[in-house]
């Protein structure tokens, strides 16, 4: 530091230069980010040209950690975005293209042709055997017995042959169930079928089984029911029936709710209405169920006699009337 002489100055106060010492430059390390140096004289708070507070390099270190998790966190999701949509995509084409073995087991055709063996296997007869086993060749192997299991004595004569269940193993096996009829007994029969490139042939011999078992149904009846929306319904609900048997568009247009009814053309005529059911619910909307009673016509205009059917009716209440919404076949008890 060098000094110019204060005499000839008076008063004055002596000037002071300063000059930065040898070796005592400008630290290049010196962060960017701290306050310059204070003023001589400026006294304050501030000491060695740097904050007192809560600033400095604690907050630089804060702001460079939020943005390295920024920086991870987009790295992380850019690669892990298409590894998660290529797998995503393997896994779809993987079940679309190869769905289940039982799943590609032909059933329909399977069924069919477990049915029309099984009317010709159930229904024989001595003196027509060996028409008879022409008929099976069409459906066994070419080293299989001709009869297929038959000793050739007595008859055999079914009236109803139906398919009931089709059990697929894999894409080549399945066991197709037939529900048959024999005069007033029902029976299952268990049929082995094999399938392989569009061809089909019964694999094994088949097995009598025992009728479906008769299932117990829930409780019957509605618990709460509306006893007095009964009571309105029951004339109106008759001249609905009446025109729906009918099938008059103009009649059947004055009970309807909109939607354009169908009737039955004359095809039954109608007796009465036996019984309404109506649960508790909104007063303006109720899904009530109807007990119709239809006269049948006979073969050459004979009497055919009387059958009782349900129906499940969607009613409305526009005023002071009801309407009919939509008709259909009740779900059954067990609904």
């Amino acid at each position: 530091m060098a000094r110019r002489s204060a005499v000839g100055h008076g008063r004055e106060t002596a000037v002071v230069e300063e000059a930065p010492a040898a070796g005592l430059g400008l630290d290049p390390s010196a962060d960017p980010w701290d306050a310059p140096k204070q003023r001589r004289g400026g006294g304050g708070g501030r000491s060695g040209g740097r904050w007192g507070g809560s600033g400095g390099r604690w907050w630089v270190w804060v702001g460079r950690a939020i943005l390295w998790a920024v920086i991870l966190v987009i790295l992380v999701n850019g690669i892990r975005a298409p590894f998660e949509r290529f797998t995503a995509n393997e896994s779809g084409s993987t079940e679309t293209s190869k769905p289940g073995k039982a799943a590609q087991f032909p059933s329909s055709g399977a069924s069919a042709f477990a049915m029309q063996f099984a009317t010709v296997y159930l229904n024989y007869d001595q003196k027509t055997a060996a028409a008879r086993e022409n008929q099976m060749r069409a459906f066994i192997a070419d080293d299989a017995e001709g009869q297929f299991g038959w000793n050739g004595v007595g008859t055999l004569q079914v009236q109803s042959v139906q398919v009931a269940g089709v059990d697929a193993r894999d894409a080549n096996n399945a066991t197709v169930t037939v529900l048959a009829r024999n005069q007033d007994k029902w029976f299952r029969l268990a049929v082995p079928v094999y399938a392989k490139d569009g061809a089909l042939v019964i694999s094994g011999r088949p097995a009598l089984l025992p009728p479906p078992a008769r299932a117990t149904l829930p409780q019957a009846g509605v618990r709460d029911r509306d006893q007095a929306l009964e009571t309105e319904l029951q004339p109106v609900l008759g001249p609905f029936f009446q025109a729906y048997a009918n099938g008059d568009p103009a009649a059947l247009a004055r009970y309807a709710d909109g939607k354009a009814l169908s009737g039955l053309a004359n095809a039954v005529t109608f007796v009465e209405v036996r019984e309404v059911v109506a649960p508790k619910g909104a007063a303006g909307e109720r899904t009530v169920t109807a007990t119709v009673v239809w006269q049948i016509p006979g073969s050459a205009g004979g009497n055919g006699g009387a059958l009782e059917q349900a129906y499940q009716l969607d009613m409305v209440k526009k005023g002071a009337n009801w309407f009919v919404r939509d008709i259909r076949g009740t779900p059954g008890q067990g609904a």
